[in-house]
């Protein structure tokens, strides 16, 4: 390859790159949450691009973490639970979230706030958890406590966040109800 090529190819590599939906302008933003792709008893290994049993010790939790995510945000709740249980540091506030959104879709929604607390606790600036934990409250009856939430995610991430719309989206829909 010429340097002559390389000039005129490294610019296009760098645009498409930054063009692709795993590029992100902040490094705490997370990817789009994609249907899993994997049988049950299996979860995807990032590192080698392949679904393997959830048993293997070879995957890290943040692997196992992310895929019980898409398994319950594909409706597989259960498994998603069954998969958090594998992991070897179940108590990040990431995985408590998760848990927490798991059981609140299962109808569990007490046991998921008690999660979605544990979660708060380890990490206060954790939109995500924030919203989902106002929108238990929303389930529970309680709009005040959610309200506190949403005003959390806006000290977080202001009114134009994904999480601060749902959550006030959910607390408007109540309202009509």
């Amino acid at each position: 390859m010429t340097i002559r090529s390389v000039m005129f190819a490294a610019p296009l590599l760098v645009a498409a790159v930054f063009a692709s939906p795993l590029a992100f302008a902040n490094g705490d933003e997370e990817a789009p949450v994609q249907k899993p792709n994997c049988p049950k008893g299996q979860v995807f290994d990032t590192r080698t691009q392949k679904c393997v049993m959830q048993t293997s010790h070879l995957v890290p939790d943040a692997d196992r973490t992310d895929y019980a995510y898409r398994l319950a945000k594909a409706g597989r709740y259960e498994e998603a639970l069954a998969l958090l249980d594998t992991l070897e540091h179940p108590n990040t506030a990431k995985a408590l979230n998760y848990r927490g959104y798991a059981t609140r879709k299962l109808g569990r929604t007490d046991e998921g706030i008690g999660y979605y607390l544990q979660s708060v606790k380890l990490d206060p600036q954790y939109a995500q958890v924030r919203e989902y934990l106002g929108e238990a409250y929303v389930i529970k009856g309680r709009v005040d406590l959610a309200q506190e939430q949403l005003q959390h995610i806006q000290k977080i991430c202001g009114t134009t966040c994904e999480e601060y719309q749902d959550l006030a989206e959910a607390i408007n829909d109540s309202s009509k109800t």
